[in-house]
């Protein structure tokens, strides 16, 4: 599809969705699932064949049915009445315009949003997300297929510090975080602990302290209470 035209109409219609993010965020304490939702969409890309990433396929049932995006459906139906209200936004605009919104309500960083991403209708393949049961060889692998680097994989891991895991979901339960609506950098503290009863360590969580590389960013995350997940 047509990159869309992002002129002073669809400006004006980025600022009244970005409003009615911030109280439908607030409202349903949805932060968690937003923020992941806009990671699960920008998360397929492929730097060398430029597929997958940021484009709104995820709000199609080929994608939204891929075990790694279980429960996603919630928040592409939390926004469609948004997305109803301001047309001219793209979907690919308005998940990543909601992740956006979901760390800063929730007290991270304000994140510079630029828009004009646009929609396409080709679904990736199963397979282009993390899996929680890998260690740090498969992490290296999902990542460096979208471009991003090592400090890149554990600051993105800090997203965790919001929400927590459903067994119905990923087949893991519980928070990583003692407060799991406050984006900070809790998550790195957390990991640092080791075994803190009652909080989440996934397989890829662990692999952050057990690889050297990854654990140098733990600890540099760990030190800083605010941090930048988006580039």
């Amino acid at each position: 599809m047509a990159a869309p035209v992002v002129d002073a109409e669809y400006l004006r219609q980025v600022d009244r969705a970005r409003r009615a993010l911030r109280a439908l965020i607030a409202s349903k304490g949805c932060a968690p699932i937003m923020l992941r939702l806009a990671w699960h969409d920008a998360g397929t890309y492929d730097v060398n064949t430029r597929t997958g990433g940021a484009n709104g396929s995820i709000r199609y049932e080929e994608e939204y049915t891929h075990g790694s995006n279980a429960g996603l459906k919630i928040a592409i139906d939390l926004l469609e009445p948004i997305k109803a209200k301001h047309p001219k936004i793209t979907y690919a605009d308005l998940y990543q315009l909601a992740g956006v919104v979901a760390v800063e309500v929730t007290g991270g960083p304000t994140v510079e949003f630029i828009p004009g991403r646009r929609d396409s209708s080709v679904c990736p393949r199963e397979g282009r997300l993390p899996d929680a049961k890998k260690g740090a060889p498969h992490l290296r692998d999902i990542f460096y297929r979208m471009g991003l680097t090592d400090k890149d994989i554990v600051a993105l891991s800090g997203g965790h510090s919001l929400g927590k895991a459903h067994p119905e979901r990923s087949g893991f339960d519980g928070a990583w975080t003692r407060d799991p609506l406050k984006f900070d950098n809790s998550y790195f503290l957390e990991l640092l602990k080791g075994e803190s009863e009652g909080l989440l360590k996934l397989p890829t969580d662990k692999a952050l302290l057990d690889d050297p590389e990854f654990r140098r960013y733990v600890e540099l995350y760990a030190k800083v209470h605010r941090f930048l997940i988006f580039p």
